[in-house]
Protein backbone atom coordinates (compact mmCIF):
# COMPACT_ATOMS: atom_id res chain seq x y z
CA UNK A 1 0.00 0.00 0.00
CA UNK A 2 2.79 2.13 0.34
CA UNK A 3 4.45 1.73 -3.06
CA UNK A 4 4.88 4.96 -4.94
CA UNK A 5 2.42 5.53 -8.30
CA UNK A 6 2.27 7.97 -10.67
CA UNK A 7 1.37 11.50 -9.81
CA UNK A 8 0.96 10.71 -5.85
CA UNK A 9 2.13 13.51 -4.43
CA UNK A 10 -0.63 15.45 -6.67
CA UNK A 11 -2.95 12.81 -5.71
CA UNK A 12 -2.79 13.20 -1.96
CA UNK A 13 -2.88 17.30 -2.47
CA UNK A 14 -6.32 17.05 -4.37
CA UNK A 15 -7.19 14.32 -2.04
CA UNK A 16 -6.65 16.99 0.97
CA UNK A 17 -8.05 19.35 -0.34
CA UNK A 18 -11.49 17.35 -1.42
CA UNK A 19 -12.13 16.49 2.26
CA UNK A 20 -11.37 19.52 3.60
CA UNK A 21 -13.58 21.40 0.78
CA UNK A 22 -16.44 18.94 1.48
CA UNK A 23 -16.26 19.22 5.07
CA UNK A 24 -16.66 23.06 4.78
CA UNK A 25 -19.51 22.30 2.72
CA UNK A 26 -21.29 19.92 5.51
CA UNK A 27 -20.49 22.09 8.28
CA UNK A 28 -22.84 24.31 6.37
CA UNK A 29 -25.41 21.85 5.54
CA UNK A 30 -25.42 20.77 9.56
CA UNK A 31 -25.46 24.25 10.79
CA UNK A 32 -29.25 24.31 10.51
CA UNK A 33 -29.56 21.54 13.08
CA UNK A 34 -27.57 22.59 15.75
CA UNK A 35 -29.70 26.11 15.94
CA UNK A 36 -32.74 24.27 16.79
CA UNK A 37 -31.82 24.25 20.36
CA UNK A 38 -31.94 28.41 20.19
CA UNK A 39 -34.79 28.42 18.09
CA UNK A 40 -37.15 26.41 20.04
CA UNK A 41 -36.61 27.13 23.65
CA UNK A 42 -35.22 31.22 22.95
CA UNK A 43 -37.00 32.51 20.00
CA UNK A 44 -40.14 30.85 20.12
CA UNK A 45 -39.92 28.58 16.96
CA UNK A 46 -42.03 25.50 16.95
CA UNK A 47 -39.98 22.00 16.82
CA UNK A 48 -41.89 21.78 13.25
CA UNK A 49 -40.60 25.28 11.79
CA UNK A 50 -37.24 25.13 13.68
CA UNK A 51 -37.04 20.99 12.01
CA UNK A 52 -38.07 23.18 8.57
CA UNK A 53 -35.36 25.33 9.08
CA UNK A 54 -32.85 22.76 9.83
CA UNK A 55 -33.74 20.63 6.52
CA UNK A 56 -33.28 23.12 3.93
CA UNK A 57 -29.83 22.60 2.93
CA UNK A 58 -30.28 19.08 2.57
CA UNK A 59 -33.53 20.03 0.38
CA UNK A 60 -30.93 22.39 -1.63
CA UNK A 61 -28.41 19.72 -1.86
CA UNK A 62 -30.77 16.76 -3.41
CA UNK A 63 -32.27 19.75 -5.57
CA UNK A 64 -28.98 20.54 -7.87
CA UNK A 65 -26.83 17.18 -6.89
CA UNK A 66 -27.27 15.55 -10.68
CA UNK A 67 -26.56 18.79 -11.76
CA UNK A 68 -23.34 19.82 -10.76
CA UNK A 69 -22.48 16.08 -11.42
CA UNK A 70 -22.91 17.05 -15.14
CA UNK A 71 -21.23 20.57 -14.74
CA UNK A 72 -17.95 18.42 -13.61
CA UNK A 73 -18.84 15.96 -16.52
CA UNK A 74 -18.37 18.78 -18.98
CA UNK A 75 -16.01 21.65 -17.16
CA UNK A 76 -13.80 19.62 -14.63
CA UNK A 77 -13.89 19.31 -10.75
CA UNK A 78 -11.58 21.94 -10.03
CA UNK A 79 -13.97 24.97 -11.16
CA UNK A 80 -16.81 22.92 -9.46
CA UNK A 81 -15.44 22.87 -6.44
CA UNK A 82 -14.03 26.17 -5.92
CA UNK A 83 -17.14 28.09 -7.68
CA UNK A 84 -19.55 25.89 -5.48
CA UNK A 85 -18.15 27.17 -1.88
CA UNK A 86 -17.38 30.55 -3.10
CA UNK A 87 -21.14 30.35 -3.96
CA UNK A 88 -21.89 28.94 -0.20
CA UNK A 89 -19.81 31.68 1.12
CA UNK A 90 -21.82 34.24 -0.46
CA UNK A 91 -25.39 32.04 0.86
CA UNK A 92 -23.53 32.24 4.69
CA UNK A 93 -22.90 35.75 4.23
CA UNK A 94 -27.02 36.29 3.19
CA UNK A 95 -27.77 34.00 6.02
CA UNK A 96 -25.63 36.19 8.58
CA UNK A 97 -27.41 39.32 7.13
CA UNK A 98 -30.45 38.13 7.38
CA UNK A 99 -33.75 39.90 9.31
CA UNK A 100 -36.44 36.86 9.25
CA UNK A 101 -36.65 33.43 8.84
CA UNK A 102 -37.98 32.68 5.82
CA UNK A 103 -34.92 34.76 4.40
CA UNK A 104 -33.09 32.47 6.49
CA UNK A 105 -34.33 29.46 5.04
CA UNK A 106 -33.61 30.75 2.01
CA UNK A 107 -29.97 31.35 1.59
CA UNK A 108 -29.70 27.97 3.69
CA UNK A 109 -31.39 26.35 0.74
CA UNK A 110 -29.12 28.26 -1.88
CA UNK A 111 -26.45 27.18 0.54
CA UNK A 112 -27.31 23.68 0.14
CA UNK A 113 -28.02 23.85 -3.39
CA UNK A 114 -23.76 25.14 -3.74
CA UNK A 115 -22.86 22.69 -1.38
CA UNK A 116 -23.84 19.69 -3.42
CA UNK A 117 -20.85 20.60 -5.86
CA UNK A 118 -18.25 18.97 -3.21
CA UNK A 119 -20.31 16.06 -2.77
CA UNK A 120 -20.47 15.33 -6.60
CA UNK A 121 -17.19 16.22 -7.33
CA UNK A 122 -15.15 15.51 -4.74
CA UNK A 123 -15.62 12.06 -5.36
CA UNK A 124 -15.25 12.05 -9.04
CA UNK A 125 -11.67 14.39 -8.88
CA UNK A 126 -10.55 11.24 -6.22
CA UNK A 127 -10.95 8.36 -8.58
CA UNK A 128 -9.95 10.25 -11.21
CA UNK A 129 -6.01 10.55 -9.71
CA UNK A 130 -5.90 7.74 -8.03
CA UNK A 131 -4.79 4.32 -9.57
CA UNK A 132 -7.05 0.92 -9.04
CA UNK A 133 -5.19 -0.42 -6.56
CA UNK A 134 -5.51 3.03 -4.40
CA UNK A 135 -8.95 4.06 -4.87
CA UNK A 136 -10.70 2.29 -2.14
CA UNK A 137 -8.41 3.64 0.59
CA UNK A 138 -8.90 7.36 -1.32
CA UNK A 139 -12.71 6.98 -0.97
CA UNK A 140 -12.93 5.63 2.32
CA UNK A 141 -10.83 8.92 3.60
CA UNK A 142 -13.01 10.81 1.53
CA UNK A 143 -16.21 9.46 3.16
CA UNK A 144 -15.06 10.63 6.73
CA UNK A 145 -16.21 14.23 5.33
CA UNK A 146 -19.58 13.64 6.77
CA UNK A 147 -18.83 12.99 10.68
CA UNK A 148 -15.87 15.64 10.40
CA UNK A 149 -18.05 18.11 9.35
CA UNK A 150 -21.12 17.33 11.92
CA UNK A 151 -18.32 16.95 14.79
CA UNK A 152 -17.33 20.31 14.09
CA UNK A 153 -20.53 21.80 13.87
CA UNK A 154 -21.31 20.11 17.06
CA UNK A 155 -18.29 21.90 18.68
CA UNK A 156 -18.71 25.13 17.60
CA UNK A 157 -22.66 26.13 16.45
CA UNK A 158 -24.38 25.36 19.84
CA UNK A 159 -21.79 27.78 22.22
CA UNK A 160 -21.39 30.40 19.52
CA UNK A 161 -24.82 30.32 18.92
CA UNK A 162 -25.63 30.44 22.75
CA UNK A 163 -23.58 33.43 23.14
CA UNK A 164 -23.44 35.48 20.05
CA UNK A 165 -26.79 34.31 18.88
CA UNK A 166 -27.08 32.70 14.42
CA UNK A 167 -24.89 35.21 13.02
CA UNK A 168 -22.05 34.54 15.19
CA UNK A 169 -22.84 30.68 14.68
CA UNK A 170 -22.65 31.15 11.03
CA UNK A 171 -18.97 32.69 11.23
CA UNK A 172 -17.24 29.42 11.66
CA UNK A 173 -18.96 28.37 8.40
CA UNK A 174 -18.30 31.31 6.19
CA UNK A 175 -14.29 31.11 7.07
CA UNK A 176 -13.97 27.67 5.87
CA UNK A 177 -15.91 27.56 2.89
CA UNK A 178 -13.99 31.43 2.11
CA UNK A 179 -10.80 29.37 2.58
CA UNK A 180 -10.78 26.38 1.17
CA UNK A 181 -12.99 27.76 -2.38
CA UNK A 182 -9.54 29.83 -2.64
CA UNK A 183 -7.24 27.08 -1.93
CA UNK A 184 -9.04 24.03 -4.33
CA UNK A 185 -9.12 26.72 -7.04
CA UNK A 186 -5.32 26.70 -6.30
CA UNK A 187 -4.69 23.35 -5.32
CA UNK A 188 -6.61 21.28 -6.95
CA UNK A 189 -5.77 19.81 -10.93
CA UNK A 190 -8.46 18.10 -13.19
CA UNK A 191 -7.12 14.70 -13.54
CA UNK A 192 -6.06 13.34 -17.25
CA UNK A 193 -9.08 12.11 -19.39
CA UNK A 194 -9.01 9.91 -22.35
CA UNK A 195 -8.71 11.53 -25.40
CA UNK A 196 -12.37 10.83 -27.14
CA UNK A 197 -12.67 10.08 -31.07
CA UNK A 198 -13.96 12.35 -32.91
CA UNK A 199 -17.93 11.24 -34.23
CA UNK A 200 -17.92 8.82 -31.49
CA UNK A 201 -20.18 8.88 -29.14
CA UNK A 202 -19.97 8.57 -25.33
CA UNK A 203 -21.78 5.23 -24.39
CA UNK A 204 -24.52 5.54 -21.64
CA UNK A 205 -23.38 3.47 -18.89
CA UNK A 206 -26.98 3.20 -17.41
CA UNK A 207 -27.90 1.70 -20.38
CA UNK A 208 -25.17 -0.24 -21.38
CA UNK A 209 -25.76 -2.92 -17.92
CA UNK A 210 -27.62 -2.61 -14.84
CA UNK A 211 -24.84 -2.50 -12.67
CA UNK A 212 -24.80 1.01 -11.53
CA UNK A 213 -28.77 0.91 -11.20
CA UNK A 214 -28.40 -2.63 -9.28
CA UNK A 215 -26.05 -0.59 -6.90
CA UNK A 216 -27.72 2.59 -6.80
CA UNK A 217 -30.53 0.48 -5.07
CA UNK A 218 -28.16 -1.75 -2.40
CA UNK A 219 -27.42 1.83 -1.27
CA UNK A 220 -30.93 2.77 -1.04
CA UNK A 221 -31.46 -0.01 1.23
CA UNK A 222 -28.36 -0.10 3.19
CA UNK A 223 -29.14 3.76 3.90
CA UNK A 224 -31.96 2.54 6.14
CA UNK A 225 -29.74 0.87 9.28
CA UNK A 226 -27.47 3.53 9.17
CA UNK A 227 -29.79 6.37 9.76
CA UNK A 228 -31.79 4.18 11.76
CA UNK A 229 -28.94 4.17 14.33
CA UNK A 230 -27.99 7.87 14.10
CA UNK A 231 -31.50 8.97 14.48
CA UNK A 232 -33.01 6.79 17.10
CA UNK A 233 -29.58 5.17 18.81
CA UNK A 234 -29.09 7.74 21.50
CA UNK A 235 -33.00 7.71 22.07
CA UNK A 236 -33.03 4.13 22.50
CA UNK A 237 -30.27 4.05 24.81
CA UNK A 238 -31.42 7.02 27.10
CA UNK A 239 -34.94 5.83 27.31
CA UNK A 240 -35.16 1.93 26.40
CA UNK A 241 -31.64 1.00 28.33
CA UNK A 242 -31.23 3.64 30.88
CA UNK A 243 -28.31 4.39 30.06
CA UNK A 244 -26.88 8.41 31.40
CA UNK A 245 -27.45 10.86 29.04
CA UNK A 246 -23.78 11.78 29.37
CA UNK A 247 -22.33 8.69 28.46
CA UNK A 248 -25.35 7.99 25.99
CA UNK A 249 -23.81 10.85 24.20
CA UNK A 250 -20.21 10.09 24.27
CA UNK A 251 -20.78 6.22 23.11
CA UNK A 252 -22.88 7.85 20.19
CA UNK A 253 -19.98 10.29 19.21
CA UNK A 254 -17.47 7.25 19.94
CA UNK A 255 -19.27 5.00 17.52
CA UNK A 256 -19.04 8.05 15.04
CA UNK A 257 -15.56 8.40 15.11
CA UNK A 258 -14.85 4.46 14.70
CA UNK A 259 -17.42 4.25 11.80
CA UNK A 260 -15.45 7.23 9.96
CA UNK A 261 -11.98 4.86 10.75
CA UNK A 262 -14.24 1.67 9.52
CA UNK A 263 -14.81 3.29 5.79
CA UNK A 264 -11.24 3.56 5.90
CA UNK A 265 -10.06 0.20 6.61
CA UNK A 266 -13.07 -1.38 4.47
CA UNK A 267 -11.58 0.46 1.51
CA UNK A 268 -8.38 -0.88 2.47
CA UNK A 269 -9.98 -4.12 2.16
CA UNK A 270 -11.71 -3.62 -0.93
CA UNK A 271 -7.89 -2.34 -2.53
CA UNK A 272 -6.19 -5.68 -1.22
CA UNK A 273 -8.91 -8.16 -2.57
CA UNK A 274 -9.67 -6.63 -5.99
CA UNK A 275 -13.12 -5.84 -5.88
CA UNK A 276 -15.71 -3.35 -4.39
CA UNK A 277 -18.99 -5.55 -4.80
CA UNK A 278 -17.26 -8.58 -2.48
CA UNK A 279 -16.65 -6.75 0.36
CA UNK A 280 -20.21 -4.60 -0.39
CA UNK A 281 -21.78 -7.95 0.31
CA UNK A 282 -20.12 -8.60 3.24
CA UNK A 283 -21.57 -5.56 4.62
CA UNK A 284 -24.83 -6.11 3.82
CA UNK A 285 -24.67 -9.17 5.29
CA UNK A 286 -23.06 -8.02 8.05
CA UNK A 287 -25.43 -4.72 8.35
CA UNK A 288 -28.48 -7.71 8.49
CA UNK A 289 -26.92 -9.54 11.49
CA UNK A 290 -25.80 -6.39 13.60
CA UNK A 291 -29.61 -5.39 13.32
CA UNK A 292 -31.18 -8.46 14.57
CA UNK A 293 -28.48 -8.80 17.45
CA UNK A 294 -30.26 -5.14 19.07
CA UNK A 295 -33.68 -6.11 18.38
CA UNK A 296 -32.33 -9.05 20.59
CA UNK A 297 -31.67 -6.56 23.57
CA UNK A 298 -34.60 -6.01 26.27
CA UNK A 299 -33.30 -4.27 29.54
CA UNK A 300 -29.90 -6.02 29.91
CA UNK A 301 -26.75 -4.74 31.07
CA UNK A 302 -26.30 -1.65 28.84
CA UNK A 303 -22.18 -2.27 28.44
CA UNK A 304 -22.82 -4.95 26.31
CA UNK A 305 -25.42 -3.22 24.19
CA UNK A 306 -22.91 -0.34 24.09
CA UNK A 307 -20.89 -2.96 22.59
CA UNK A 308 -22.74 -3.85 20.11
CA UNK A 309 -23.90 -0.65 19.17
CA UNK A 310 -20.77 0.71 18.69
CA UNK A 311 -20.15 -1.99 16.28
CA UNK A 312 -23.42 -2.16 14.50
CA UNK A 313 -22.96 2.05 13.89
CA UNK A 314 -19.72 1.11 12.59
CA UNK A 315 -21.20 -1.95 10.05
CA UNK A 316 -24.03 0.22 8.98
CA UNK A 317 -22.13 3.48 7.84
CA UNK A 318 -19.07 0.74 5.90
CA UNK A 319 -20.85 0.55 2.37
CA UNK A 320 -20.89 4.20 1.59
CA UNK A 321 -16.94 4.47 0.39
CA UNK A 322 -17.67 0.93 -1.41
CA UNK A 323 -20.94 2.13 -3.58
CA UNK A 324 -19.44 5.51 -4.25
CA UNK A 325 -16.01 4.11 -5.41
CA UNK A 326 -17.64 1.26 -7.43
CA UNK A 327 -20.38 3.62 -8.83
CA UNK A 328 -17.47 6.53 -9.83
CA UNK A 329 -15.30 3.48 -11.69
CA UNK A 330 -18.06 1.91 -13.72
CA UNK A 331 -19.65 5.30 -14.65
CA UNK A 332 -16.58 5.96 -16.51
CA UNK A 333 -14.81 9.86 -16.47
CA UNK A 334 -17.45 10.79 -19.12
CA UNK A 335 -20.31 9.97 -16.30
CA UNK A 336 -19.01 9.57 -13.16
CA UNK A 337 -20.17 13.14 -12.16
CA UNK A 338 -23.80 12.43 -12.83
CA UNK A 339 -23.20 9.22 -11.56
CA UNK A 340 -21.91 9.98 -8.08
CA UNK A 341 -24.99 12.99 -8.45
CA UNK A 342 -27.30 10.92 -8.83
CA UNK A 343 -25.78 8.30 -6.47
CA UNK A 344 -25.96 11.37 -3.66
CA UNK A 345 -29.82 12.21 -4.95
CA UNK A 346 -30.80 8.40 -4.06
CA UNK A 347 -29.18 8.50 -0.43
CA UNK A 348 -30.09 11.69 0.47
CA UNK A 349 -33.96 11.25 -0.67
CA UNK A 350 -33.73 7.27 1.39
CA UNK A 351 -32.64 9.22 4.43
CA UNK A 352 -35.63 11.82 4.53
CA UNK A 353 -37.74 9.02 5.03
CA UNK A 354 -35.90 6.95 7.76
CA UNK A 355 -36.93 9.92 10.34
CA UNK A 356 -40.72 9.75 9.83
CA UNK A 357 -40.73 5.82 8.61
CA UNK A 358 -38.92 4.18 11.40
CA UNK A 359 -39.95 6.68 14.10
CA UNK A 360 -43.96 6.03 13.67
CA UNK A 361 -42.95 2.14 13.39
CA UNK A 362 -40.89 2.37 16.89
CA UNK A 363 -43.67 4.01 17.76
CA UNK A 364 -46.19 1.19 16.48
CA UNK A 365 -44.40 -1.90 17.55
CA UNK A 366 -41.55 -0.52 19.96
CA UNK A 367 -37.69 -0.72 19.45
CA UNK A 368 -36.93 -4.29 18.84
CA UNK A 369 -39.31 -5.44 15.88
CA UNK A 370 -38.49 -2.35 14.59
CA UNK A 371 -35.08 -3.27 14.25
CA UNK A 372 -35.99 -6.47 13.19
CA UNK A 373 -37.79 -4.46 10.42
CA UNK A 374 -34.93 -2.65 9.57
CA UNK A 375 -32.69 -5.79 9.38
CA UNK A 376 -34.94 -6.92 6.20
CA UNK A 377 -33.43 -4.05 4.33
CA UNK A 378 -29.62 -5.27 3.91
CA UNK A 379 -31.13 -8.53 3.68
CA UNK A 380 -32.70 -7.59 0.38
CA UNK A 381 -29.99 -6.02 -0.81
CA UNK A 382 -27.64 -8.91 -0.82
CA UNK A 383 -29.51 -11.31 -3.69
CA UNK A 384 -29.22 -7.29 -5.75
CA UNK A 385 -25.53 -6.86 -5.54
CA UNK A 386 -23.96 -7.48 -8.46
CA UNK A 387 -21.56 -10.17 -9.39
CA UNK A 388 -17.36 -9.43 -9.45
CA UNK A 389 -17.76 -10.82 -13.14
CA UNK A 390 -19.62 -7.69 -14.47
CA UNK A 391 -17.87 -5.99 -12.07
CA UNK A 392 -14.20 -6.96 -13.65
CA UNK A 393 -15.76 -6.98 -17.23
CA UNK A 394 -16.49 -3.08 -17.20
CA UNK A 395 -13.10 -2.38 -15.65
Amino acid sequence: MSTPFPDARRAWTVLTLGVAAQTSGTVFVSVPAFLIPLLHTERGLSLAQAGLLAATPTIGMVLTLIAWGALADRIGERWVIAGGLALVALATVGALLSTGYVALGIFFLLGGMAAASTNAASGRVVVGWFPKDRRGLAMGIRQTCQPLGVTIAAVTVPSLASAGGIGAALIVPLALTGVFAVASAIGIRDPPRPVKEPGVPTTNPYRSSGFLWRIHAVSLLLVFPQFTLSVFGLVWLVTQLQVPALAAGLLVGTAQFVGAIGRIGVGILSDRVGSRVRPLRWVAISAAAVMLVLAAFGAPRWSAAAIVLVIAMTVTVADNGLSFTSVAEMAGPSWAGRALGAQNTGQFLAASIVGPAVGALIGLVGYPLAFAAVALLPAAAIPLIPGEAAEHDRL
